[in-house]
């Protein structure tokens, strides 16, 4: 039996399990639209003034980059803190459209790891995930940060499912978009993190909680920085049968252990089919930072952010920064690949990925900007359905348009071509005949051009 028809079932088993939970929950991949960005912004009440002003730059230049591309949610330690982040707004003429402001205590500025992930429940219903935080295992101070989901869940008005029995940081995975994760056993499954849980039982709550159907496990390296070798500054998933990772020796540089990188590089998606690779460097120097500090280590390019229309990428004043950029642009054609110094954050450990969190576009409402000038494709509603859906979509031309629609093994299960159709509102209706009950991908290509990949789910 193909993998691709476990992964189905598997899913289906967890859909309509009746004994420990009856709810499933998919976290939708960084390249699907996103409603905004969430930041939480440096202050001084942790570790001091020259931290926080060495790290407002960093935070200008990103909001500055985002706010195009779609909102940008910004967490302030305090109302006074919200005024002069203004004012560094306003100074860099960054305008405040498509900003908007929440005061919460927090410890520090690392929201990919103890910020709300938002995921998608089986009745298409968006809700925040809470999982517990402890500081990267008791490294650093934690309890404000903890309390974060909660927070953005009561501002928003958003349900909230409280995970605080699992220890879990968005940093520590990667997704591929069609039910596999690849994380280190070091920063999820150790100890530090998680004492009572059994691998078996962390990966049934990622199972049930993200929608993960395939473990890709390496091992990583306990202790050698704060994150325990998340998984972000090793590789990503550019979509979702492409990894962007270093060669085999930068990879060691990194610490990452040779049967970890074999792993890697063999590593086979949830139809047992091996990932294409594309190689970035490192810095070809080691770091110094903006205020002349030099780190004695390079930096890693593979931590970027994947935001509606722009990419954001770490960069390090390098002359690796050109070529990284480059590489990581042809890898999104529809998106402007923009380097965020991050030298100044880099000697605290992280970068843009880190201090990044994406809201994706609430799709029981689908209501968002649309990603594209020319053309929007909207999530089907119903979905989950067991007759008929419609998938809605917003043409700002009249435009040639077909619509694919695969199984998750990669067959094209229906195709439809419209030689034009008229510039505005359009839909398709869907009907579930020869169709299975299962999870399949759709997309558009209007005149050739391709839309995000959206799910949809068939029960009969």
């Amino acid at each position: 039996m193909k993998n691709g028809i476990k992964t189905i079932i598997i899913l289906f088993m967890i859909l309509f399990n009746t004994g420990l939970r009856s709810q499933i929950y998919i976290m939708p991949e960084e390249t699907e639209l996103h409603e905004g960005t969430w930041l939480q912004w440096p202050h001084h009440y942790t570790y001091g003034m020259f931290y926080r002003n060495s790290l407002d730059q960093t935070w200008v230049d990103m909001t500055s980059a985002l706010i195009a591309s779609e909102k940008v949610h910004i967490i302030a330690y305090n109302n006074t803190e919200k005024n002069r982040i203004i004012s560094l707004l306003n100074n860099a003429s960054v305008s405040l459209t498509n900003i908007d402001f929440y005061i919460f205590v927090t410890d520090d500025v690392w929201i990919r790891d103890n910020g709300p992930i938002f995921v998608n429940n089986n009745q298409n219903e968006q809700v925040i995930l809470d999982w517990g935080f402890n500081g990267w295992g008791n490294d650093a101070p934690y309890a404000n940060c903890d309390v974060i989901p909660t927070s953005v869940s009561n501002a928003i008005g958003m349900e909230k499912v409280d995970l605080s029995t699992m220890v879990f940081e968005g940093g520590a995975l990667e997704l591929d978009g069609r039910g596999t994760m690849m994380a280190t056993r070091s920063s999820v499954t150790h100890s530090s993190r998680n004492p009572n849980l059994t691998e078996a039982e962390i990966e049934e709550y990622l199972t049930t909680y993200l929608g993960i159907t395939k473990f890709l496990w390496l091992d990583g390296v306990y202790g050698t920085e704060i994150t325990d070798m998340h998984i972000d500054g090793v590789m990503k998933f550019a979509n979702n049968n492409t990894i962007v990772t270093m060669n085999n020796e930068d990879l060691l540089y990194w610490g990452l252990p040779q049967l970890d990188i074999n792993i890697l590089f063999n590593a086979t998606d949830a139809d047992d089919v091996i990932y294409n690779f594309v190689i970035i460097p490192l810095t070809q120097n080691d770091v110094t930072t903006a205020y002349g500090n030099n780190l004695d280590y390079k930096g890693s390019y593979a931590n970027y952010y994947i935001a509606n229309t722009v990419v954001l990428v770490p960069n390090y004043n390098d002359p690796n920064d050109d070529v990284a950029n480059a590489i990581i642009q042809d890898l999104y054609p529809n998106r402007t690949v923009i380097g965020i110094d991050v030298r100044n954050l880099y000697e605290n450990g992280g970068m843009v990925h880190c201090v990044t969190q994406q809201q994706p576009a609430n799709s029981t409402t689908g209501m968002f900007e649309p990603i594209n000038k020319k053309f929007n494709i909207y999530q089907n509603s119903p979905n989950p359905f067991n007759d008929y859906t419609e998938i809605k979509f917003l043409l700002n031309e009249s435009s040639a348009v077909k619509l694919e629609i695969y199984n998750l093994s990669g067959q094209k299960m229906k195709s439809i071509n419209y030689s034009k159709l008229p510039e505005g509102n359009n839909s398709i209706t869907i009907n579930s005949n020869n169709f299975e009950t299962g999870v399949y991908t759709y997309h558009l290509l209007i005149n050739g051009e391709k839309s995000l990949v959206k799910k949809m789910i068939i029960t009969k």
